[in-house]
């Protein structure tokens, strides 16, 4: 099986592996415990964190560490939002948020908050004019993903700070996506809080961090807990912190944009003489654009089906349709670049990573062509060899 769903998840990495079986054998003491070996393990979680604030280039005192990027989300804006309540009780997030954060939405709406979703526009960015108009005095957050994790698009971050810090309004970005793929420290002066999660970069699932400017009061929402500062609570997962933060290290020095970059485009051109039977998504513009990821549709055809027909031919992938209960969700991106339900559920999302290469790429597009073309009953140009 040829793996291209690198956006759900990530393997382990070996080195990761090793750190998290020697940290759960070797220091395995409890961080709250007083004793020497409570003290051990208590000495490489701040090891850990100090680590990820310098990938982030933040302050070590605003981390906090979780179970993974739904519980960052989850905490992000719910704390913002009680912190800042005294000033209004309005939040605005883009409507192809993760699914965390419009849940965590939902659970302030009930405790009195207003909440307001902002479009995409058709390549999938934020609509800027549609946000500042969105804006009120009751306004206190503002939560925008950095890289959608459907089409890959590239959030303008600094440009939604610009308008919303001029006034007084906290920022939270959704970092899961392009943590590990693009430079962080490019936004992190910029945001307030961040989330970030450990299995999409080659670490252990059930880990993940926030940070949150420390300037800023953090409300824990289950109140009486002692771990993390009393911001969350639990035995803090200290193995996979710790494998979490060399899988961190390891992929910043393997990143290579200009290598994904070319297998996009070996893709695309594989695709190229018989573009007319499939839907692209996101941009043509490399500033704007992470490479990893492709957004696309096969016409006249459901997403789901081409994930099954790939799969059965060996190429593993996903689609915008999750099928929970036998039901068909549509894509939180396609409705937010307001695609009609019927073609929103044509996405399929293709995502590169550490075993992706030129020649498996160029199968995964021949096979799809095929595939499309028999769904189609088109007889078009055959695709490159």
């Amino acid at each position: 099986m040829y793996y291209f769903d690198y956006a759900a998840t990530t393997p382990l990495h070996p080195e990761a592996a090793k750190v998290y079986v020697s940290i759960a054998q070797q220091q395995f003491g409890n961080t709250t415990s007083l004793h020497d070996v409570g003290g051990i393990a208590h000495t490489v979680l701040r090891h850990c964190r100090e680590q990820l604030a310098t990938l982030l280039d933040v302050q070590s005192e605003g981390i906090y560490f979780t179970s993974g990027g739904t519980e960052s989300n989850s905490l992000a804006l719910i704390s913002l939002a009680y912190a800042a309540r005294q000033k209004g009780n309005h939040i605005i997030l883009s409507a192809a948020e993760h699914p965390s954060l419009h849940s965590a939405a939902a659970y302030l709406t009930q405790q009195g908050f207003t909440i307001t979703t902002i479009s995409f526009t058709a390549n999938g960015f934020i609509d800027l004019e549609e946000l500042t108009l969105a804006l009120t005095e009751q306004t206190i957050v503002v939560s925008i993903q950095h890289c959608n994790p459907e089409i890959g698009t590239i959030q303008p971050i600094r440009l939604v700070h610009d308008i919303v810090k001029a006034k007084g309004i906290l920022l939270h970005s959704d970092c899961v996506q392009s943590f590990g793929k693009l430079n962080i420290r490019e936004i992190t002066p910029f945001v307030d809080s961040l989330s970030v999660s450990s299995h999409k970069i080659y670490g252990p699932k059930g880990v993940g961090a926030l940070y949150i400017d420390p300037r800023l009061r953090t409300v824990p929402l289950f109140p009486g807990a002692v771990q993390e500062k009393g911001f969350r609570g639990g035995t803090v997962n200290v193995p996979g912190i710790a494998a979490f933060l060399t899988a961190a290290e390891l992929t910043e020095k393997t990143a290579d944009l200009e290598y994904f970059r070319g297998l996009r485009k070996t893709f695309f051109d594989s695709l190229n003489p018989n573009k007319m039977l499939f839907t692209f998504f996101g941009t043509d513009q490399e500033t704007e654009q992470l490479p990893h990821i492709i957004g696309l549709r096969v016409n006249r055809s459901e997403g789901q089906l081409i994930m099954l027909e790939l799969n059965r031919r060996g190429f593993a992938v996903s689609t915008g349709s999750a099928c929970q209960v036998g039901q068909q969700q549509t894509s939180t991106t396609m409705g937010a670049m307001k695609i009609p339900d019927h073609e929103s559920k044509g996405l399929v999302r293709i995502s590169f990573g550490q075993s992706s290469n030129p020649h498996t790429v160029l199968g995964l597009a021949n096979t799809l062509v095929e595939i499309s073309k028999e769904q189609n009953g088109s007889k078009l140009a055959p695709s490159i060899l």
